[in-house]
């Protein structure tokens, strides 16, 4: 209606445009992943990695830190926690721009039918980040942008269709109920 076309001459006059999301697609090789059972939160010593770990393990993953836990000239090192696998391809993709929560819902769903045919992988993940600056708020409290601004989640899905859901917030923020 009449609202609609006013609201498109004040995006055109201030030369605003709709921009897609980027997606980029990489392979990764030879990759140590940590062993997870979906009934083991905590994990197990020589039995699978907690979700602590691998919170960890991907965020190094997804930030392309080297895994082989060598120092050189920096004072850190890190390595895929035990007990882990090595996994000759594991495949990324991401996804920069604004996605709204359908969409997210349906990648969810899309990642879930992956495992109704038989498949190698044990479980897969799907993490969503949002924009440091995001109006992000829980329990009515305001989103601690100045101190921070994270907020994430993390789905890991198994063969069996059970799944973790992990969530990250700013010290200033509460989590989610």
């Amino acid at each position: 209606g009449a609202e609609g076309s006013t609201l498109m001459s004040y995006f055109s006059k201030n030369q605003i445009q709709a921009l897609k999301p980027k997606v980029t697609f990489s392979t990764l090789k030879d990759l140590q992943c940590p062993v997870l059972q979906s009934n083991e939160l905590q994990g197990k010593p020589d039995e699978s990695c907690s979700t602590e770990e691998l919170f960890e393990w991907l965020g190094a993953v997804l930030n392309q830190v080297s895994l082989d836990n060598k120092s050189s000239s920096f004072l850190s090192t890190y390595c895929c926690p035990q007990p882990n696998t090595m996994v000759e391809k594991a495949f990324l993709c991401t996804i920069t721009g604004f996605i709204i929560p359908e969409k997210i819902i349906q990648l969810l769903e899309q990642l879930c039918c992956y495992f109704v045919e038989p498949k190698l992988a044990y479980w897969l993940t799907l993490t969503v980040h949002g924009f440091a600056d995001s109006p992000v708020s829980w329990r009515e409290n305001e989103h601690g942008f100045h101190k921070g601004g994270e907020n994430l989640y993390n789905f890991v899905i198994f063969r069996n269709l059970d799944y973790w859901l992990q969530m990250a917030v700013g010290t200033s923020d509460d989590c989610p109920p």
